[in-house]
C-alpha cells in the first residue's frame, strides 16, 4: 500500500493517512480482531523510539477518518476504554486478479469500458497491491466492501474523467503525488521554503521548552531539525524565505500589539539583522526580487504610503512602490518573481482571488487566471509555464496545477496541503500538511467559566452557530467523512445528525433566521456551487437564486423576509456587501457598499457592522447601506489576521477573540480595556468565529484537540511527451 489511502463506501475518494497508522492498521489484522493494548502498539510500531502516548491516538483518529467509522458506534475500530483497539471487520484475502482485467462494479460496467485519454495521467496512478505486503493488501469486506479493488476501480474512473491541458512544446515537471512527510514533531510546522537545490528546508516550528515560534532548517530528509533563529521573549517568528542564492533567509519577526520587523540571517546559522519595519496588526507577504538584493512584499502590512506592491532595497533600506495601477481596494498579496525575472505575479484578492501579473519594472497588471477561488500558497513550476496553488475548496485544500498559457487546473492528488514551495534549481516541492482538529466547546460567561465539549467524535468540527431560540445548533464537520452541516437539539444530545446533500464552505457560519426556523448557508449540492436555504427540522435543502455566483457569506435582515445581505465577489474578485430584495425574479439589488470582507447584523442597533479586506478597524452601516450611514467605528479590532473573529450581541455590543501572551484566547468587549476572560490558556481558537448565545452567558467556539502540521516533500517528474490535447 504505498499509497497509503483507505476508500470507504460514503466517500467521494481515497483519504490517505500516515505510515505509523497503516502499521497500527496492520497489527491489529495480524491479531485477527483480538484485543491489542496501547503499549503492544507503541511496541511494534514505534519501536526503538521515544513517542509520547498520544500518537496511538492519532493514529486510531486517522484511521477511523478513513473507515468514515463513528467512535460512539463503531463499525471497524473499537475502543476497549483503558487498554486498547480491535478490528470488528472480518478481514478477507484477495485472490490475484488477471492482469490488467480490474474488477469493475455491474452497474458501473459501461462506464467502465470508455476509452482512455490518449494523454499521460496527473495525480495517482492505479496501484497494483496483489505483490508485497498482504496482510494490507487484504480487503476489509464489512458491508461487502473490498478497499482494494474499489481504490483500483476508482483511480482508474478518475483518471478517464480528468480532463487534458493544451498541448505544449515541450516538457512539463509533473507531480506524482508520492510524497513523504519530512517532520513528525508534535505540533505545527509550516510555511515551509526550500533552497534553491532543494537540499534543505526552512519552516516554522515552536521549539521544544519554548512557547513562541522559531524559524527551523533540516534536509529534505526526515531528520532532525536545528533551530535557525532565536527570538527574544514575546516574539514570534514566521515566512521564511530563502534567497536565490542559498546563502541568507528572510522572516517576520512579530511581537503582538506592538512591533512587526523584517529580519535576514545566514541559511547556516549566526547573526541575525533588521532590515525594515511591518504593521504588527497585519503583518505581510513577501519574497525576494529576483536578483536577491532586495524584496518584494504585498500591498498591506508596511509602513509606507500609498497602494500596491513595494520593494524594500537591503543595501539602502529604502522602500519603492510599484506603480501598476493598483486601487485602495485591490488587496494584493503573495508576489513571486518568474523563473526569468520578467514578471511578478501575485495573487489579488481573496476568498475570490486570482493570479495577476505585471512587468518586474512596473506596468499594468494582467489577470493570468479565472479561478475564482481561494488561493492559501502558491509557488512557480521550474518551466516557467506552469504553477502550483492550494485551492480551498467545500471546506478542504488541496495541491493543483494550473497551466498559465491555456489557464486549465490538474488535481494533483495531494488533501489537506497549504503553502506549497518549489526549488529554484531543481524540480521538488514542498508543502504544509495542515491536519489540526477542533472540537465544539460552549463556555459559560456567568462567572463560573465552565467548559463543556459538545458532540465528541474524531472529526475536525467547525463554525458553531446557535439559534436564536437557544436550543438549536448547527455546525460544520467532517466526521462523517466529507465535510457536512451538522443540527442538533441542545437539549437533546442524541437529535444530532447530517443534513444530507449539502457540503458546507468554511468561510463564514451560516446564518439563522430570527424565527430559528431557517439557515442560509453557502456550499455545493447537486445543483451545484451557491447559496442554499436549509430547513433544518425537515432537512430541506433549497438553492436559492442569487444572482451572484461567486457569494461567501449571506445574512438575514431582522423582521424582513423579502430582503437579505450578500457579501460577494464581483468579477475581478473585489468582494462587496449587497442588499438584494429576494421577491422579485431576478433578485433586484438596492444598495452596495465596496470593500466588505465580513459582515454582522445588529438587530438591536438597526444596522449592519462589517470589516474591510486587508484592514484592521471595524465599520458600520444601517439596515439599507446608505451611503449616509456608513462610517468607521473603530480602527484597531479586528485585527486582519482574525478579521471573522467577532460577533454582534442581542444588545447590540461586540465580542471578540484575540491572542494574550499569557492566554492562547482571550474574550473581549469592543471599547473595554481589559478582557472579559481567558477562554483557554494554551489552546487556540477556530479561525472562523463564534457564536454567542442570545443571553450573552455563554459562547460556542471551536477549541484545538490536537494541532497537527507536518512538512511534506516530493519531486516533480518529467514526462517526456508533450500534454496531449482535449
Amino acid at each position: 500500500m504505498p499509497l497509503r489511502e483507505i476508500h470507504a463506501p460514503s466517500a467521494r475518494r481515497p483519504r490517505r493517512v500516515t505510515p505509523k497508522a497503516i502499521a497500527v492498521l496492520a497489527a491489529l489484522i495480524e491479531q485477527g480482531g483480538r484485543v491489542v493494548s496501547r503499549d503492544a502498539l507503541l511496541a511494534q510500531v514505534w519501536a526503538g523510539t521515544m513517542p509520547t502516548d498520544d500518537v496511538v491516538t492519532q493514529a486510531i483518529t486517522q484511521l477511523r477518518k478513513g473507515f468514515d467509522d463513528e467512535r460512539g458506534n463503531p463499525r471497524y475500530i473499537e475502543t476497549i476504554a483503558k487498554y486498547g483497539y480491535r478490528l470488528l471487520a472480518p478481514v478477507e484475502l484477495l485472490d490475484e486478479a488477471p492482469a490488467n482485467e480490474p474488477v469493475v462494479p455491474a452497474a458501473d460496467a459501461a462506464a467502465a469500458v470508455a476509452p482512455a485519454p490518449a494523454w499521460p495521467r496527473y495525480g495517482p496512478a492505479p496501484v497494483d497491491i496483489r505483490g508485497g505486503w498482504k496482510a494490507i493488501a487484504g480487503a476489509l469486506a464489512a458491508a461487502g466492501l473490498m478497499f482494494a479493488l474499489v481504490l483500483l476501480w476508482s483511480l482508474r474512473r478518475e483518471d478517464a474523467e480528468r480532463p487534458a491541458l493544451r498541448a505544449s512544446a515541450s516538457a512539463r515537471p509533473v507531480a506524482t503525488a508520492s510524497y513523504r512527510l519530512i517532520t513528525s514533531v508534535p505540533g505545527i510546522e509550516s510555511s515551509p521554503s526550500l533552497s534553491p537545490d532543494a537540499a534543505l528546508v526552512a519552516y516554522v516550528a515552536t521549539p521544544p521548552g519554548q512557547r513562541n515560534t522559531a524559524i527551523m532548517v533540516q534536509t529534505t530528509d526526515p531528520s532532525t531539525p536545528r533551530q535557525l533563529s532565536h527570538p527574544q521573549e514575546g516574539a514570534a517568528d514566521s515566512a521564511p524565505a530563502w534567497s536565490p542564492n542559498g546563502r541568507e533567509i528572510a522572516f517576520l519577526r512579530v511581537v503582538t500589539g506592538e512591533s512587526c520587523t523584517v529580519m535576514v540571517l545566514p541559511s547556516n546559522g549566526g547573526t541575525e539583522r533588521s532590515v525594515g519595519s511591518c504593521d504588527p496588526r497585519n503583518p505581510p507577504s513577501f519574497d525576494w526580487t529576483f536578483d536577491g538584493r532586495g524584496l518584494v512584499f504585498g500591498s498591506r502590512g508596511t509602513p509606507t504610503g500609498g497602494v500596491g506592491l513595494r520593494l524594500l532595497d537591503l543595501n539602502t533600506g529604502e522602500w519603492r512602490l510599484l506603480d501598476y495601477g493598483a486601487s485602495a481596494g485591490d488587496v494584493d498579496f503573495a508576489p513571486h518573481y518568474s523563473p526569468d525575472g520578467r514578471w511578478i505575479v501575485f495573487v489579488r484578492n481573496s476568498p475570490v482571488g486570482d493570479l495577476y501579473r505585471i512587468p518586474s519594472t512596473g506596468g499594468t497588471a494582467q489577470r493570468l487566471t479565472r479561478l475564482h477561488t481561494d488561493i492559501r500558497g502558491w509557488d512557480w513550476m521550474p518551466d516557467g509555464r506552469s504553477i502550483v496553488l492550494a485551492r480551498w475548496s467545500g471546506s478542504e485544500s488541496r495541491l493543483v496545477q494550473v497551466d498559465l498559457d491555456s489557464g486549465l487546473v490538474q488535481e494533483m492528488g495531494v488533501e489537506d496541503a497549504v503553502e506549497p514551495t518549489i526549488a529554484a534549481r531543481v524540480p521538488a516541492i514542498a508543502f504544509s500538511e495542515a491536519r489540526s482538529y477542533f472540537g465544539i466547546h460552549r463556555v459559560a460567561l456567568d462567572g463560573r467559566h465552565g467548559v463543556d465539549r459538545l458532540f465528541p467524535s474524531s472529526g475536525r468540527d467547525r463554525l458553531p452557530v446557535i439559534a436564536p431560540d437557544d436550543q438549536q445548533i448547527v455546525f460544520t464537520s467532517d466526521r462523517s467523512g466529507d465535510f457536512g452541516l451538522w443540527w442538533a437539539d441542545l437539549r437533546r444530545p442524541e437529535s444530532l445528525r447530517l443534513i444530507d446533500g449539502l457540503r458546507p464552505e468554511s468561510w463564514h457560519p451560516p446564518d439563522w433566521s430570527r424565527d430559528s426556523r431557517r439557515l442560509l448557508v453557502v456550499g455545493n449540492a447537486a445543483a451545484g456551487f451557491g447559496l442554499y436555504e436549509v430547513t433544518p427540522a425537515s432537512g430541506q435543502v433549497v438553492r436559492l437564486p442569487s444572482p451572484q455566483p461567486n457569494v461567501v457569506q449571506a445574512l438575514y435582515l431582522p423582521g424582513d423576509d423579502s430582503r437579505v445581505l450578500l457579501v460577494a465577489g464581483g468579477d475581478q474578485g473585489r468582494l462587496q456587501l449587497e442588499l438584494y430584495n429576494r421577491r422579485t425574479r431576478p433578485w433586484q439589488r438596492l444598495a452596495t457598499i465596496p470593500d466588505v470582507a465580513v459582515a454582522r447584523v445588529d438587530a438591536a442597533g438597526h444596522r449592519v457592522l462589517f470589516a474591510r479586506p486587508g484592514r484592521p478597524g471595524l465599520w458600520q452601516a444601517d439596515l439599507a447601506l446608505s451611503p449616509a450611514s456608513i462610517g468607521q467605528i473603530d480602527d484597531r479590532v479586528p485585527e486582519v489576521a482574525r478579521y471573522r473573529a467577532w460577533t454582534v450581541a442581542a444588545d447590540g455590543r461586540v465580542y471578540y477573540l484575540e491572542r494574550q501572551p499569557d492566554c492562547a484566547s482571550a474574550l473581549r468587549r469592543l471599547g473595554e480595556t481589559k478582557p472579559l476572560l481567558c477562554v483557554d490558556r494554551n489552546r487556540r481558537t477556530g479561525p472562523s468565529g463564534f457564536s454567542l448565545a442570545p443571553r450573552a452567558d455563554a459562547i460556542y467556539v471551536t477549541l484545538s484537540l490536537w494541532d497537527g502540521g507536518d512538512i511534506g516533500f516530493m519531486p516533480l517528474t518529467v514526462s517526456a511527451e508533450p500534454i496531449g490535447p482535449p
